[in-house]
């Protein structure tokens, strides 16, 4: 095997893994698809051995490809850093910096965030990684998570930002046609809307009542963004955050007292990022901005 890989034949290959196809993969780097076959036939030369079973339903990877697939992914996040490192001017607050953050809250709550950051720091640019997994800071995924369990990693620099307050609310409009339940017994016979796979949130939901198991859910969905949308289209009542619901003059609390567990929540960085200017910024301002919005649930 040599021991020279191009790195255009590795990005090639990771392509075609994650895309499933030549052309899908082609699409995602801007090149022409037979560039990308040439690139994979180049590596699997150099390799000595198969990467992808090709077939009328696209390339399917071998067990090889398989495991070469993680150290490449790890690759190409270490260049994806690298580069945001090298757009940056030494000492100056400018540049690029990834946050990781969870769906709900990149839709819900880091916009108006994102907003005065740009305002406040005009020369930084922002990358928004939606995912509800974590994204990885030690493998450089991302420079900043935001994230609702504490870290557990070493080499890590965390600040707890608060709790964000959960409850339940419904359209007024829904009330107005189905009434207020003013107990649990009464919530469960309205048209709830809830988690469907999510055994997290289904614990959760077990936790107020062992009544509200999964089929009580009339609207299930595990994307929280759609839970919201449903819950201000009046399709039933949800359980979101309660500074977006008190926010919003169209939703009522319904239920208020009930003990719902708050979100603790915690913006995490690696510490090897500490120093760098723009991600010490956009660090303070998401602990600032995200201890006010906790503070108002």
């Amino acid at each position: 095997m040599s021991h020279e890989i191009d790195w255009e034949n590795q990005r090639a290959f990771l392509a075609v893994f994650e895309e499933g196809s030549l052309s899908a993969a082609a699409r995602r780097l801007g090149v022409a698809q037979p560039t990308v076959r040439a690139r994979l036939e180049s590596l699997e030369h150099a390799l000595g051995t198969v990467l992808f079973i090709r077939s009328v339903n696209g390339m399917a990877p071998t067990e090889q490809a398989r495991e070469l697939a993680v150290p490449a992914r790890a690759m190409a996040r270490a260049s994806q850093a690298f580069v945001r490192t090298a757009s940056t001017p030494p000492g100056e607050v400018a540049g690029t910096v990834r946050i990781g953050v969870a769906e709900m809250v990149a839709v819900e709550v880091l916009p108006p965030m994102l907003a005065a950051l740009r305002v406040a720091h005009p020369r930084v640019c922002v990358e928004v990684a939606p995912s509800n997994a974590s994204a990885d800071l030690l493998e450089q995924e991302v420079d900043i998570a935001v994230r609702m369990h504490a870290p557990r990693q070493g080499a890590l620099v965390s600040r707890k930002v608060g709790a964000i307050g959960l409850g339940f609310f419904a359209h007024r409009d829904y009330l107005a046609r189905r009434g207020t339940p003013t107990t649990l017994a009464e919530l469960i016979g309205h048209d709830i809307i809830g988690p469907d796979r999510d055994s997290n949130d289904l614990r959760t939901a077990l936790a107020l009542d062992p009544a509200l198991t999964r089929e009580r859910f009339v609207l299930r969905t595990d994307h929280h963004p759609t839970q919201v949308a449903l819950l201000r289209a009046g399709a039933g009542i949800a359980a979101i955050h309660c500074a977006k619901g008190r926010a919003d003059p169209q939703l009522v609390p319904v239920l208020p007292s009930l003990p719902f567990p708050p979100i603790e929540t915690w913006i995490v960085m690696h510490e090897d990022l500490r120093n760098v200017p723009r991600v010490r910024a956009v660090f303070d301002h998401l602990a600032e901005a995200f201890s006010e919005y906790a503070q108002r649930a």
